[in-house]
């Protein structure tokens, strides 16, 4: 048996739509060879192909005219925080105005919503609704201290010169719009709870969770991205802490290992302890138990400053 012709580069990395094909000049009987798998209604799979969520978004959204990536598939492309049991997941889900019929498509998860026409938005060729949307949406399924984890985020200035972004995704008031254009919304009252808990100034979301452990306890509201010296752009700065206690705090993640970092980190612990602070740093293993712990050393702190 003679081997399929070669496909053209930009259709063999990923799914591609039928009308792709078609302007690629590819006939019905090359479609069929065995280099390619059907991926549903007109769409078509490159043979070894590895699953991918953007570029199957991409096909999917060409293929579903009016329809766009949203809820858990659009906060996989953002690259926003999900809770370990959401990760890994397959299912896309593609969401079309009240106007038009439901998606249905073996894989997909299709939504029939009322959304505004700025609510909707495209990312490298993917029609996707805006971070703010997604936020909306993703409150019919994540817990509350998740969706504020997602909120701050969401929220929160990049930092300069090491994220593509310059701004942040969305303000509070962006979010606070969007709760009063959709007021009848499933999970709306969850959403208005975490909007009221989300803060500017959280770095990954373990700070977020830390934070909100502290506050469920009872503990004051930590100072986020606490500087030693407030005046001083370039003086020491923890994820959070008192002040006026002299408590600093710090949730140290996984970039935290790399050599370069442990020794920024080792030097601002040195700072913060020499000038008379109680410095506590809590990771993986804490967040793991709710930070329970962290909570008990921290209250203790607090009541002894």
């Amino acid at each position: 048996m003679r081997a399929p012709s070669p496909l053209p580069l930009h259709l063999s990395a990923g799914p591609f739509t039928v009308h792709e094909a078609r302007a690629a000049s590819l006939q019905r009987a090359r479609l069929r060879a065995s280099d390619l798998t059907p991926g549903g209604r007109l769409i078509y799979l490159p043979a070894g192909w590895e699953f991918e969520m953007r570029s199957l978004a991409r096909a999917l959204t060409a293929a579903t005219p009016g329809g766009w990536v949203s809820h858990l598939s659009a906060a996989v492309i953002y690259g926003l925080w999900l809770p370990p049991w959401f990760r890994g997941c397959r299912e896309l889900h593609l969401s079309k105005p009240r106007s038009l019929p439901a998606v249905r498509r073996e894989g997909v998860v299709g939504h029939t919503v009322l959304a505004f026409p700025d609510e909707v938005t495209v990312l490298d060729g993917i029609a996707i609704s805006t971070p703010a949307r997604t936020w909306l949406d993703l409150a019919r399924v994540l817990p509350l201290e998740d969706l504020v984890a997602v909120g701050d985020q969401l929220v929160r200035t990049p930092l300069p010169g090491l994220e593509l972004r310059t701004a942040a995704w969305a303000t509070p008031d962006e979010l606070r719009a969007m709760l009063l254009r959709h007021p009848k919304l499933q999970g709306i009252v969850r959403a208005r709870e975490a909007l009221e808990l989300i803060r500017p100034g959280a770095d990954s979301a373990p700070e977020t969770l830390l934070r909100l452990a502290l506050t469920a306890a009872g503990l004051p509201e930590p100072e986020l991205q606490l500087k030693l010296v407030p005046e001083d752009p370039y003086s020491p700065a923890a994820d959070l802490g008192y002040r006026k206690q002299r408590i600093a705090i710090q949730y140290d993640g996984a970039h935290h290992r790399t050599p370069a970092q442990q020794s920024r980190d080792n030097h601002r612990d040195e700072v913060f302890n020499a000038a008379g602070w109680r410095f506590f740093k809590f990771n993986a293993d804490d967040l793991a138990t709710g930070f329970r712990s962290a909570v008990r050393r921290v209250s203790l702190a607090l009541r002894t400053a």
